[in-house]
């Protein structure tokens, strides 16, 4: 049991290496040596546990899909309005961007890929169009547009930086909605 619970560990280390090392420099900027200094672990090490760089990248993406799908999961409790749904999602994420840098690489390393995006963003559509048909936002409103706009700008705040990220997407959502949401009767 030792033994597996070490080996646990130097995986869990090498993943937060390369996190780290994706985080600050990008995939095409982290080397392998970069990760196994961060980490301490040395290359057989490192090999045994992946067969590339491209590997733990690979981990990352799928810890990041992991998280993502458990907030989904999470924020799909039956009678919450699409609207809720959609801004407490996109703020839980956030936090979760803040905090937890496998996370974070991850959402960087997946959106390196079209179909990723675009899988995003039309998940956040679908919640879109479902709050102008319960009338929480204009019937006029793009969902598909203000989707990428949110999309964009969620990127764009997180590669500005990632401390107040929360923040920057209350903000977000609060200049996003001041236009797509119904004038007042």
């Amino acid at each position: 049991m030792p033994q597996q619970r070490r080996a646990q560990l130097t995986r869990r280390a090498i993943l937060a290496a390369a996190a780290e090392e994706f985080d600050t420099t990008g995939y095409d900027g982290t080397t392998l040596n970069a990760v196994l200094r961060r980490s301490g672990i040395t290359k057989g090490a490192f090999y045994f546990h992946f067969p590339s760089k491209e590997a733990v990248a690979e981990e990352l993406v799928a810890h990041y899909r992991q998280r993502l799908a458990g907030l989904r999961h999470r924020w799909s409790t039956p009678g919450d309005d699409a609207l809720s749904v959609a801004t407490g999602l996109t703020a839980e994420l956030a936090a979760e961007l803040e905090r937890d840098v496998m996370t974070r690489a991850g959402m960087w390393l997946a959106h390196r890929r079209p179909e990723e995006v675009d899988a995003w963003r039309r998940s956040l559509a679908e919640l879109l169009t479902s709050a102008v048909h319960g009338r929480l936002l204009r019937a006029d409103a793009d969902p598909a547009a203000t989707a990428r706009v949110v999309h964009a700008a969620l990127l764009g705040a997180c590669a500005m930086s990632v401390e107040g990220l929360a923040d920057h997407v209350a903000e977000i959502w609060r200049v996003v909605l001041a236009g797509a949401k119904p004038a007042r009767m």
